[in-house]
């Protein structure tokens, strides 16, 4: 289990197959572990909003920490083209409307855009990484894409409820791999 077509199908599967209050259990550890992580000096962040059926992080208690915590901080989530594999970026107001997408993905109906070069923090979503920080997606790209639209140094912040695999074998040149990643059980970084 070392390519990324035999990783994602391996770690989706034990996500789906994990019981509500283990998932429940781990999102709460998760958030207690990015309580730990430094905000200042962040304007303008991303995060994705989970696809509940494939038990993604949650990414909702977080946003309302930091928006308690950092009520300066603004935040950007983004509308994803399938077909194209680009992704827009919106401004996520409190009246922002939000519809779930065919694929289970809550996006904005519409807003302000925002171009990826103005944003100080992504948090990425993933089906495993590997101990080079190197992550493991859907497959399309999208994100590998997006990452490379953004400023150098933009921070980044992989979020999972399961640890990581040795190596990635087949991560290529395109793959932006990532500075953090939280678990329930530790924080990662990578150089």
């Amino acid at each position: 289990m070392t390519t990324k077509k035999d990783i994602r199908k391996h770690f989706l599967e034990l996500r789906l197959n994990m019981d509500d209050d283990t998932a429940q259990s781990l999102n709460k550890s998760l958030l207690d572990q990015c309580r730990q992580l430094d905000y200042q000096g962040v304007q303008l962040a991303h995060t994705f909003l989970p696809i509940t059926e494939k038990k993604e992080a949650d990414t909702w208690p977080l946003v309302k920490w930091l928006r308690e915590q950092y009520p300066a901080m603004q935040w950007t989530i983004s509308q994803s083209d399938m077909k194209t594999g680009d992704m827009r970026h919106y401004l996520w107001k409190t009246n922002t409307i939000l519809v779930r997408n065919k694929f289970g993905i809550p996006e904005p109906v519409s807003g302000d855009l925002v171009q990826p070069a103005e944003i100080d923090l992504v948090f990425v979503p993933l089906l495993a990484f590997d101990e080079q920080g190197q992550r493991v997606g859907y497959g399309k790209g999208m994100y590998d894409r997006f990452l490379q639209q953004c400023r150098p140094g933009v921070r980044t912040i992989g979020l999972s409820l399961l640890g990581p695999v040795p190596r990635i074998e087949d991560a290529g040149p395109w793959d932006v791999r990532l500075q953090t990643v939280v678990t329930p059980d530790r924080i990662y970084q990578f150089k």
